[in-house]
């Protein structure tokens, strides 16, 4: 039998009212809930502006990541000692500077930064999984569209902790972890965004269609 998942990383929190709701369905299953940081683009309900992040940091209750795009995710790769954005209060911090993927000066920066703050850094990956262990990576060719990817990439036994997203959603999860196929006793994670929401909107009914597939 394949291996589960360690945990369950819903991406796109936007509604601080549904912070009760979140913190039931989290004393339940195993989440991470993803926020997307990018204060330049706040006018989209995918982004939360700075009063909202607080509200989702300072709830308790919660383990959050933070996904970092646009202006600060690119500074964090290239020149993480000018980075001005508040991430206080999140176990880790996802780097989305590129769709193309991340050269060796960026590695390095981005696990210097995430040292720097005290949290676990992450990168996405493409094609062939890294080796390196210093940071999370995680396996996307959708970046929040829901496409499926054609193929999904073998997880190592001795290899650094990845994750798994691309169309992954209340009907396909189960079809997902049949493929991805992680043997016993390996690490892994895997990650939505799209195809758990609603008219835009975080979708907690289908979050938790996604827990009931996964760990019954």
């Amino acid at each position: 039998m394949a291996e589960l998942p360690s945990f369950i990383a819903f991406t796109g929190l936007d509604n601080p009212a549904q912070i009760g709701d979140l913190r039931a369905l989290s004393a339940r299953y195993p989440i991470e809930w993803g926020v997307l940081v990018d204060d330049a683009q706040t006018e989209k309900p995918l982004f939360p502006d700075a009063e909202k992040r607080k509200a989702f940091v300072t709830a308790g209750g919660l383990r959050l990541a933070a996904h970092v795009c646009g202006e600060q995710a690119r500074r964090i790769a290239n020149e993480p000692d000018s980075v001005d954005v508040e991430l206080f209060g999140y176990s880790r911090v996802q780097v989305n500077h590129s769709f193309t993927g991340s050269s060796a000066a960026h590695i390095e920066n981005t696990v210097y930064f995430g040292r720097k703050i005290g949290v676990r850094s992450m990168l996405q990956f493409s094609k062939e999984t890294p080796s390196d262990s210093r940071l999370d990576w995680l396996f996307d060719v959708s970046f929040g569209t829901g496409v499926a990817p054609t193929a999904w990439p073998t997880l190592a036994k001795n290899g650094p902790f990845v994750g798994f997203s691309g169309g992954i959603g209340p009907d396909t999860v189960k079809d997902v972890l049949k493929a991805i196929d992680a043997p016993q006793g390996v690490q892994y994670w895997i990650d939505m965004e799209s195809r758990i929401r609603t008219d835009g909107y975080l979708d907690l009914n289908k979050c938790e269609a996604v827990c009931r597939a996964v760990y019954g």
